[in-house]
């Protein structure tokens, strides 16, 4: 696995606010003495120079969080089951996704994880767009979400999701794109190194294991899903666990846990942006 850098893993995983450096003052040079400032004359106060602020990680960088699945969906099941063309099959537009026993689905947590993302990287100087704008809606088709990626050129896009596998498969898996003779071809690599990006700095952060099921060390390669085939955007999936399995559903559930999984997906995306 590539190592995260000291910086991200260390000031990173202690606070959600922005990882820029602290401006240090001008070292003196090898056997002198520090340059000492003018003494204030008699009865002035001296004047204290003015300081540039750090330069945030992320500035200038647009990134796209993708929430799956929306909390309307099941109301609308003609709509989100209309099919549309993914290239390499035909797929419905969305779907209601999954939820663990007690009921606390996959679209709920995927919004609330995407919107801790956000602010993490804008406090760390990204302009971030999410693919949909609330929790109670429908939609939008995967066919959009890749689209909102590729109108902004964004510079990584990360589709969130909780899986809904038999209760004893637990951990997590990354989904990265083949290439499939279509729009997606020329980022299949950059999406690797995202996705690697992505599957160490979750581990690290969370502790969660690879999955047990799916994938080989938690990395899944697809050419069905249009999230990925129809992004000209290095994309990848993250299934951030199962939650049909009781012990991924109880840190879903758990807002503070939330947190966790959301500082190390943030971490995993400015790895892979300043790599």
């Amino acid at each position: 696995m590539r190592a995260l850098p000291a910086s991200v893993l260390t000031l990173c995983a202690l606070t959600a606010a922005g990882c820029g450096g602290v401006a240090q003052g001008d070292a003196a040079a090898p056997g002198r003495a520090p340059l000492q400032a003018p003494a204030a004359s008699a009865g002035k106060t001296a004047t204290k120079p003015a300081t540039t602020p750090a330069a945030k990680p992320l500035q200038g960088l647009t990134i796209v969080i993708d929430p799956g699945h929306n909390g309307g969906n099941y109301r609308a099941p003609k709509q989100i089951n209309q099919l549309v063309d993914v290239l390499t099959k035909k797929k419905p537009c969305d779907t209601t996704g999954t939820d663990t026993v007690s009921g606390y689905t996959e679209a709920a947590f995927s919004w609330d994880v995407s919107n801790r993302i956000k602010k993490i990287l804008q406090e760390r100087g990204a302009t971030v767009k999410l693919t949909r704008s609330d929790n109670n809606s429908v939609g939008p088709c995967i066919t959009e979400r890749a689209a909102i990626g590729n109108r902004a050129k964004a510079a990584a896009a990360l589709s969130v999701h909780g899986d809904g596998a038999a209760k004893s498969d637990h951990g997590f898996h990354v989904i990265m794109p083949k290439k499939i003779n279509g729009p997606v071809d020329p980022v299949v690599g950059k999406s690797r190194a995202l996705g690697v990006a992505i599957r160490d700095a979750y581990l690290r952060g969370t502790g969660i294991p690879y999955s047990t099921y799916i994938g080989k060390n938690a990395l899944d390669f697809r050419d069905d899903l249009g999230g990925l085939n129809l992004s000209t955007v290095p994309k990848v999936f993250v299934e951030c666990g199962n939650m049909k399995n009781p012990g991924d559903a109880a840190k879903f559930e758990d807002p503070r846990f939330r947190q966790k999984m959301a500082l190390a997906l943030a971490n995993g995306l400015q790895h892979y942006l300043k790599a």
